[in-house]
């Protein structure tokens, strides 16, 4: 199995990225134990298969430690030239409070040792409290190591439309944003999305299969509730569902994106990831592995087997227009964890 060229995204001048990428976060502990010698085998198939480029995080476990050996690996088995086939964005999530260089740095070199890299291909970082804008000298530090190369590029996490102005007109190059966006979570189009396409910021997208309650696993179903809830990405995606108009309207979701899933014989989750793929600013969505234990290689792939015409879109449209408000809700793109 090969993926089309447009699975493809030049994201800068020297990172070509799969608009699918893998995210790590289930290898964190949050959602069942992971062994490390059938993820790394894992991640072998999904490189094989065209998913080259990984998300991760300094606190997502032994994410860090995985790509390391991943790379070990993949030199012994293939050669030094194989590394550059394949892409690795992590997050640095501080505690708040006064920042240094020396600690900026220190915590960057623990990423590089972790990963295996002399530069980190996108560092993303995150931060807790806008009252404390000490977030503002923790970017200025990190573009100087960027100019020293230990970063290669700088992105954010996280990050509100308002704060992402101010960082921008701090000078501070940023590539791009990682947000939730989803058929669910539409937050990002009220003024991210014209920010970002203003200022050539990409947005890579999480939640956006909504930690797999967007497939047919629910669709008819019951309300789950509980011990059904088994990971923290179902507990946490379907509070966010409540949050948008509960579970009926959610049933009537799944069933519009059930009927435009079987017009182009393809799964829900392929028909909720192309939607947010064809969003403006979209570069990529990160679609969860929980490595070894629970594979879609093959209905990942099909996301870039068919296109949403404008019938597709307005039965998407027509059920969006019966929730909540999300930004009225919860606020702009990472409000809820503040």
């Amino acid at each position: 199995m090969a993926l089309p060229e447009e699975s493809r995204l030049q994201f800068t001048s020297d990172l070509n990225i799969c608009r699918i990428l893998k995210g790590m976060w289930q290898v964190s502990g949050a959602h069942g134990k992971i062994n490390q010698k059938a993820a790394i085998q894992t991640m072998f198939q999904y490189v094989d298969a065209g998913f080259t480029t990984w998300d991760l995080a300094d606190h997502y476990g032994p994410a860090e430690d995985f790509i390391g050996e991943f790379r070990r690996q993949l030199v012994a088995n293939r050669g030094e030239a194989a590394l550059a086939n394949i892409q690795a964005f992590t997050k640095w999530v501080p505690r708040p409070g006064k920042m240094t260089k020396k600690l900026v740095e220190e915590n960057l070199d623990i990423s590089r040792r972790r990963m295996d890299v002399e530069s980190l291909d996108l560092m993303q970082f995150h931060w807790w409290d806008y009252q404390d804008k000490n977030y503002l000298d923790a970017l200025k530090y990190m573009a100087e190591l960027q100019n020293e190369g230990k970063i290669k590029h700088l992105a954010l996490t996280n990050f509100d439309t308002e704060r992402l102005q101010i960082i921008t007109e701090a000078g501070i190059k940023i590539v791009s944003n990682q947000v939730q966006f989803s058929v669910v979570d539409r937050r990002p189009e009220v003024s991210m999305i014209q920010f970002c396409e203003k200022h050539g910021i990409k947005l890579f997208t999480y939640g956006t299969i909504c930690g797999g309650l967007l497939s047919e696993k629910y669709l008819g179903k019951p309300e789950p509730r509980g011990f059904d809830l088994g990971t923290a990405s179902l507990r946490k995606y379907k509070n966010m569902i409540d949050a948008w108009g509960g579970w009926r309207l959610f049933q009537e979701l799944l069933a519009t994106l059930k009927q435009i899933a079987d017009k182009h014989g393809v799964s829900i989750a392929n028909v909720a990831t192309r939607y947010i793929l064809d969003k403006p600013t979209v570069g990529g969505v990160i679609v969860g592995a929980r490595l070894g234990v629970s594979e879609h290689i093959e209905d990942n792939a099909k996301v870039f087997s068919f296109s949403l015409d404008a019938e597709d879109s307005n039965g998407i449209n027509t059920i969006s227009s019966q929730s909540r408000d999300l930004y009225q809700v919860i606020g702009d793109c990472g409000d809820e964890y503040r």
